[in-house]
């Protein structure tokens, strides 16, 4: 049993942007598409630059978790990562739209969700995710919370530290940022879509099996037209995440 999470001190980042590429050919993300992004804080003034790195936040109390259907999107018991198995997932981005952070996307080419999972082919291999080993400023500390011998450990117990949630949606996200960070004005407060909990309350003991079913599949199919439209709309505009 492991307890993973994630210290940065942003002060230390240039934005170099290693990491978002190094994440990109590990885990072979999409044209177009990342699973971590650097943000700038917009009222910096020249020569006063800072710069916030970040991915999936791996929260304690995910909404994305809650908010899909088929269980696709999990928490790990064993190591705390909130990961995505891609056999139950059904891309209907019900998940996405509960995410504060906007930290997943759905792959274009397998028609299903996308995030951060800590790179687990390099984790497997007793290295660190692609984004750590890679920063040339030791932005990242990664490792278990829950084991005194990691250096993460002791981190942690820093007083100082600092969660990044929205305003009135704390998902208790296991990344902890070391020193003055800035944006942290950026996640965004977010309810369950409605199709979802249209699926919750037809689950109810008065509802039938034969009604619940049809009514989970409007929603999925609104939720996925709506992704959808999302996207076209998007268009050449930014998303929010600089890759």
């Amino acid at each position: 049993m492991a307890k993973y999470v994630m210290v940065l001190e942003t002060a230390k980042c240039i934005n170099c942007r290693a990491c978002v590429v190094a994440c990109q050919m590990e885990n072979e993300v999409p044209m177009g598409k990342a699973r971590n992004w650097i943000k700038q804080a917009p009222d910096d003034s020249p020569g006063l630059r800072h710069f916030q790195p970040g991915n999936c936040m791996h929260c304690d109390d995910p909404m994305c978790v809650s908010a899909c259907p088929t269980g696709a999107t999990y928490k790990d018991a064993a190591d705390g990562i909130v990961k995505v198995n891609t056999e139950l997932c059904i891309g209907c981005g019900s998940c996405i739209a509960a995410c504060p952070y906007d930290a997943r996307y759905r792959d274009p080419q397998r028609g299903v969700v996308d995030k951060c999972n800590y790179c687990p082919r390099l984790r497997a291999a007793g290295e660190p995710p692609a984004c750590v080993s890679v920063c040339p400023t030791r932005v990242r500390v990664f490792g278990d919370a829950d084991n005194p011998a990691d250096p993460v450990h002791a981190l942690v117990k820093e007083a100082g530290l600092k969660q990044i949630v929205a305003a009135n949606t704390n998902t208790k996200p296991a990344m902890f940022f070391k020193g003055h960070t800035v944006p942290t004005d950026w996640p965004q407060d977010v309810t369950p879509p409605l199709p979802m909990r249209i699926w919750k309350f037809a689950m109810t003991p008065v509802t039938s099996w034969v009604g619940a079913t049809t009514l989970l599949g409007i929603g999925l199919v609104a939720i996925r037209q709506l992704f959808d439209r999302k996207v076209h709309n998007a268009g050449e505009k930014e998303s929010g995440k600089e890759v």
